[in-house]
């Protein structure tokens, strides 16, 4: 495998920003060959007080690219919650992972731009950013696996606005008269656009396919059982895994990139010739 990081000035963020590319390398073969190759991705947004570096040292997360022949791209959020403007800087974080990063990505690297070869995922804070990403740029990915988190934040205490409106929709009450954020602190109130879009037919279709699993001891395994109790009143198809014993912990989501690679994810488990697909 190739292990890449990158450091460029991004346009989006204001500033110099870091990127850890893997890339599979398999057998060996001639370098004209392998230029006309294309990887399957995975976004791999990491979690709070982490860094793009986290996932390399605490995971295997090499070697399952290797061994699934995929690219995975790691990139750095600085605790912004892959939200624009949140942190100090006034970086537009959620557009970087979106369109920045993207674009840059696809002109240099031989990774495939179609939908259902991208797929991505995030830890902890990171579980929040994927399912951001899958929700507001469905047209980008062809699945998302959010690892110890539901999506929509409530486990602290400025964000019980959003587990009482949860709620609220699970018991069929009158929402006419919940309490308005004008301002919110954080973007914990992804609950109303995941709302709006689950109340559209069609574009709940169009959502990708979505993977949420979380240890059964997790601090925050009662908060990720409410959201999917709002999921399943929404009507919104999804895999889910609880698994018992474990933490809010790396072992927890090494594991889970193991099954996610082998045998959740539609992978093609092979690189991608173009022109030989249609063949």
């Amino acid at each position: 495998m190739v292990v890449m990081k990158l450091n460029f000035h991004s346009l989006l963020l204001g500033i110099h920003t870091k990127v850890n590319v893997i890339l599979p390398t398999g057998r060996p073969v001639r370098y004209e060959k392998r230029d006309k190759e294309l990887y399957q991705v995975l976004w791999l947004l990491h979690g709070g007080t982490d860094d793009c570096n986290d996932f390399i040292q605490n995971t295997n997360i090499c070697r399952y690219a290797e061994e699934n022949k995929i690219a995975v791209i790691l990139p750095e959020d600085n605790d912004a919650f892959f939200t624009d403007g949140y942190i100090q800087n006034g970086g537009l974080y959620f557009s970087y992972v979106t369109e920045e990063l993207v674009k840059m990505c696809r002109s240099i690297l031989p990774i495939s731009p179609k939908r259902e070869d991208n797929f991505v995922a995030g830890n902890s804070m990171g579980s929040g950013g994927a399912m951001k990403c899958a929700v507001l740029h469905p047209e980008l990915y062809g699945a998302a696996l959010m690892m110890s988190g539901s999506g929509i934040r409530m486990h602290r205490a400025e964000d019980k606005w959003v587990a009482g409106f949860l709620e609220k929709v699970v018991n069929d009450e009158d929402l006419s008269e919940y309490p308005k954020i004008e301002e919110p602190k954080r973007d914990v109130q992804m609950a109303i656009p995941i709302y709006e879009i689950l109340k559209d037919p069609e574009k709940k279709a169009a959502l990708p396919k979505l993977f949420f699993t979380c240890g059964g001891a997790d601090m925050i395994i009662h908060d990720v059982r409410r959201a999917l109790r709002f999921y399943d009143k929404m009507g919104l198809e999804y895999f889910w895994e609880e698994v018992p014993g474990y933490k809010h912990e790396w072992d927890f989501w090494d594991l889970t990139l193991r099954k996610a690679l082998k045998e959740w994810l539609p992978l093609k488990h092979a690189p991608i010739i173009p022109g030989k697909e249609e063949e």
